[in-house]
């Protein structure tokens, strides 16, 4: 931002000097943001669904238009962070522009932009299953939000290890039930149904979750791109919510419930005296369900894992910005050294983390494949 100079008479300065601009209520602002080598915010006007990115300068003053700082104090904050002084013509510029997005109260609140719906055909679309998905996640919080405290979540992500270990343990056998199971077409389509509630649940999860940190539900329904048929539930603030603990956390819920829902089914796996098929079965449903929930922690879009990997990183596209550092770090460009040191930290890390979880798993893949041959 550039200083200008004062402008109109020493009375209609102090007068707009002394303007307490407020933004509307439903304004969003994110927290700082790598964007490629800058730093960004993100902006959001929750009654019309607008949003955009802004920089730290811009940021630091629409902050603090609360309606009780006025202009001149705002200004003393901005000249002591950054040393210089905005005149009022700049002042004029930034609030014409903020009221032009029908972001301050008082200026006329632009409609939501007309979005015509999604095309719904018999191989593709989507269906919203409840009219109002937020009071549906709000009623779903009261009952099961208790799951969230911490004297229930930490046994619970006790248990959740120590079964995975046993996964881990008996994976051999598990993996000889998995090629068993191709057998029985009717234990087969009883758990592809159990993995498919799974799903349901993991999508739900984010929901409650994030309502939990102050989040906003905006749909949940079903979307379908045949033969795949799976719920959604679409947060409408994330980028939002308070601090990167509860984002990390509402991104890693639908994984830790893919696993909450095997927990029953291990006890009884351990526990009860069960027949050989169903004890097939169930060993079958461990092993997919744990997979399943790995999978998507994955850090590639649109993976949850690639949100958390994007919550670590403190970044917006992380995967875009990272493919063009990379490409400039690789040509020796001397564009790569303009980027800041916490960028070339996060895209690195980003790079190699996404590296060594695809090794990983694939050598998963072949040392279970390499089992079954063997077996």
């Amino acid at each position: 931002m550039s200083a200008s100079g004062a402008t109109g008479t020493p009375g209609a300065a102090a007068g707009f000097a002394a303007h307490r601009p407020g933004l509307r209520p439903g304004v969003l602002l994110s927290g700082p943001l790598l964007d490629g080598a800058a730093t960004v915010h993100l902006v959001k006007d929750t009654g019309s669904g607008n949003s955009f990115k802004v920089g730290p300068k811009e940021h630091f003053l629409i902050a603090r238009m609360d309606g009780e700082r006025s202009l001149a104090e705002i200004g003393e904050q901005y000249a002591g962070e950054y040393g210089r002084r905005l005149g009022d013509a700049h002042w004029r510029q930034l609030l014409a522009a903020l009221g032009a997005k029908g972001l301050l109260a008082g200026a006329p609140e632009r409609p939501a932009p007309a979005v015509p719906p999604a095309p719904r055909t018999l191989l593709r679309g989507t269906l919203p299953l409840v009219a109002d998905a937020d009071a549906t996640t709000a009623r779903l919080h009261r009952v099961f939000g208790f799951l969230l405290t911490p004297w229930v979540t930490v046994p619970l992500l006790v248990l959740l290890v120590a079964m995975e270990a046993l996964v881990i343990a008996h994976s051999g056998e598990l993996l000889i039930a998995v090629r068993e199971l191709f057998t029985n077409p009717v234990l087969l389509t009883g758990i592809a149904i159990l993995l498919w509630v799974s799903t349901a649940l993991h999508e739900l999860a984010h929901g409650v979750v994030a309502r939990h940190y102050g989040g906003r539900v905006a749909e949940i329904g079903l979307r379908w791109r045949l033969p795949a048929v799976i719920m959604y539930c679409t947060v409408d603030n994330y980028p939002y919510l308070g601090g990167r603990r509860p984002r990390i956390a509402t991104a890693a819920a639908g994984a830790v419930m893919n696993l909450l829902f095997l927990l029953p089914f291990c006890a009884l796996w351990l526990l009860a005296p069960l027949d050989d098929a169903t004890h097939e079965a169930i060993s079958v449903l461990l092993l997919l369900g744990s997979v399943q929930a790995f999978a998507m922690l994955v850090p590639l879009p649109p993976l949850d894992g690639y949100r958390i990997a994007s919550e670590l990183a403190g970044a917006t596209g992380l995967a875009a910005s990272t493919g063009a550092y990379l490409r400039l770090a690789l040509r020796r460009s001397p564009e790569a050294a303009t980027y800041p040191r916490r960028a070339r930290i996060a895209y690195r890390g980003y790079a190699l983390g996404t590296v060594l979880v695809l090794v990983a798993a694939v050598a998963a893949v072949a040392a279970g494949v390499h089992h079954l041959l063997t077996a």
